[in-house]
This record gives C-alpha cells, sequence and structure tokens, in this order.
C-alpha cells in the first residue's frame, strides 16, 4: 500500500466522532476501508512462511462462511492469538489494534504499520468510556460492511490457560448486525508463546479448530440484557466444547486499581 493511499484510508479505519447530520442532509452509509494490497502480501508471504514453521492444524475450515458478515469468537490465551487467526483463516479477517501500532515515525513505525495491516488489522483508539464505545461502533461498522472480525468474549488473555465467563459484547454485535458467529478453539498458542516471552517459540504445534456458524438471534433483540446474557452463554459453551479448557467460571477481570475499581468488581453488573 502506498504512502498516499495509506493517507486516504487511515482516517477511515481509526474511530473517531462522526460529524452530526445536518437537517436536509442525506445520510451516507459507514464507510470502512479495504485491506488493501499490503494485507494480501501478508497472505501470500507471511501465512505461508508461519504455516511452514509451526505446521497449524486446521478443523472445521469449511464451517467458516466465505461471505457475509461473520463474527469469529475465541478463546484467548497468548498475544499471538490475533496473528494466528487472520493468517489461517479462509478468508480476509479484521481484528482491532492499538492505533499507536500504525502512528509510529521512522522506519520502526513504517515495519510496524506495514506489519499489522498485513496481519489484518485496522487502528482504534482504545481505552474507557467514550474509547470503548468507538471501538464497539468500529466493530459494528465491519460487521454492517458484510466483512468478518475476530473477537475475545473473554476480554483478555487467559493467565492460567482455563476458559473465564464471557461478556456480552460480542452477542450485542451479533444480536444488533444479524452476523453469524463462528466459535474458534485455539490450542497450544500459550504454548508457542508464554505469557512473560518476548518471542515466539517454533516446535509446539498450534491448533485451529472452527464450530459451526451460529445463528443468536432466537434469543431476542441486542435491547435485552437476558438476550444478550444467554446469547453469550450459548457461544462460550461452543468454545468449551472446541478448546477443552478447564472452566474458571470466573470473569477475566484485570486487578482493581482502587477501592472503587474492587467495589464495582463486587457489585452485579453486566460484563460488556
Amino acid at each position: 500500500m502506498t504512502g498516499e493511499a495509506w493517507n486516504r484510508e487511515y482516517p477511515l479505519q481509526v474511530t473517531e466522532e462522526q460529524p452530526t447530520q445536518q437537517d436536509g442532509e442525506a445520510s451516507q452509509p459507514d464507510e470502512v476501508a479495504g485491506v488493501g494490497a499490503t494485507y494480501y502480501i501478508g497472505r501470500w508471504v507471511i501465512a505461508p512462511l508461519a504455516r511452514m514453521i509451526y505446521r497449524p492444524r486446521i478443523e472445521g475450515r469449511n464451517n467458516m462462511p466465505r461471505r457475509g458478515a461473520v463474527i469469529l469468537a475465541s478463546n484467548h490465551l497468548s498475544f499471538i492469538d490475533s496473528f494466528v487467526i487472520p493468517m489461517f483463516a479462509p478468508r480476509p479477517v479484521y481484528f482491532l489494534a492499538k492505533s499507536s501500532y500504525f502512528e509510529g515515525k521512522g522506519f520502526v513505525g513504517w515495519v510496524s504499520r506495514n506489519f499489522f495491516t498485513a496481519i489484518g488489522a485496522t487502528p482504534v483508539r482504545r481505552g474507557a468510556g467514550q474509547a470503548a464505545l468507538d471501538a464497539l461502533d468500529q466493530q459494528r461498522r465491519i460487521l454492517q460492511s458484510g466483512r468478518a472480525v475476530a473477537l475475545y468474549p473473554e476480554g483478555t488473555r487467559s493467565l492460567d490457560g482455563r476458559l473465564y465467563k464471557g461478556r456480552t459484547g460480542v452477542a450485542f454485535l451479533a444480536l444488533e448486525t444479524g452476523a453469524k458467529v463462528v466459535p474458534v478453539g485455539l490450542i497450544g498458542t500459550n504454548e508457542a508463546m508464554p505469557v512473560s516471552a518476548k518471542w515466539p517459540r517454533f516446535s509446539p504445534r498450534v491448533t485451529i479448530r472452527y464450530g459451526e456458524p451460529i445463528d443468536l438471534s432466537h434469543h431476542g433483540p441486542a435491547s435485552s440484557g437476558r438476550a444478550r446474557r444467554q446469547a453469550t452463554d450459548e457461544i462460550m459453551a461452543a468454545i468449551h466444547a472446541l478448546s477443552g479448557q478447564e472452566l474458571a467460571n470466573a470473569y477475566n477481570e484485570s486487578p482493581a486499581q482502587n477501592p472503587v475499581e474492587r467495589i464495582k468488581q463486587v457489585l452485579p453488573h453486566e460484563r460488556r
């Protein structure tokens, strides 16, 4: 992708405040930039190299719809999960990455920008509050454009290898957009790159299992908390059947930084 093309596409990919529609103005559909040439170079170069090194076992590949909006809902064991899923998926898959990976200067910034573009990342300004809502909106726009996204219902990596309870954001997106959910079970990525490792190992083989697509619409509308919870539980049950992990029966919460956060974690609330 040329620098000029990147400058055109980047503002469309990063979540930002959208201008307010004026009276009498025709509404325009949200735009989502395509993966571009750099992504396909990654598919032809990086992915074959990774297959040769890791010899991944891929099961249920035909369960992945080749067209239309799809959410790949996966367990999350390692930093490299976000590389494994898009590199070995049978169709282009987006995942959100910190916008800082795309904004570096000089040669290192160029390498980072092109690498993350090559593996299907789209930049987003991450964080709490409005930033979290912007990220959710970015995912919605990608799905409404008929593309595939990869998400982790657990919210963050499992440090002990267990499967934690799912948060309802994935179910919300599926119910709101009508996208089908393909559960994914990753096995061995935590051995290929443990939490403390700086670089991935070459010896262990990674297994990727795709489950059958799930239509969650029977649970009800996205506005229903009960529908979101039931849909999330169905997704997590499917992931568990694929990964075979021990169930944690708890949310994978980050350590509370202050008394207010500890109280929030104890009080009943929906984990989105």
